[in-house]
Order: C-alpha cells, then structure tokens, then sequence
C-alpha cells in the first residue's frame, strides 16, 4: 500500500487531470482492478477515492464532515 502521501499526491493529480469527473475515473479504475481480481490494487484505489472525495468537497466549499 502507498504511504499516505502518495495516496493524496494520487488525489490531487486526478483531481487535477480529470476534474469534476475524477471520481469516476476512480470508479472505472476500481472496477477495472476487482475484474482482474487484483484485491491491493482495489484497496488502494478505494484510498484514493476516499482522498479525492476529500478534497472535492473542499474545493466546492462543503464541509468535510459527512455528519
């Protein structure tokens, strides 16, 4: 598993390569991966995810907090 570091670095270069529609890439990725049955690449991913969420609710002004 990457470090929590590269886990955000991920985030954000999706974010900025792909835009609002960076979670989708996630998505399609994570899919990809539970196809091939690769269960470390899906749990990374899924961190990934978790990130982008993050800081896509920042960017829009959302609060971080799902409560």
């Amino acid at each position: 598993m990457p470090t929590d570091w590269e886990l955000w670095a991920c985030a954000q270069k999706l974010i900025k390569q792909h835009q609002a529609k960076a979670p989708l890439q996630v998505a399609i990725r994570i899919a990809e991966l539970a196809t091939d049955g690769d269960a470390d690449g899906v749990r990374t991913w899924q961190a990934v995810g978790e990130r982008v969420d993050q800081l896509m609710d920042y960017r829009v002004g959302r609060p971080l907090s799902k409560h």
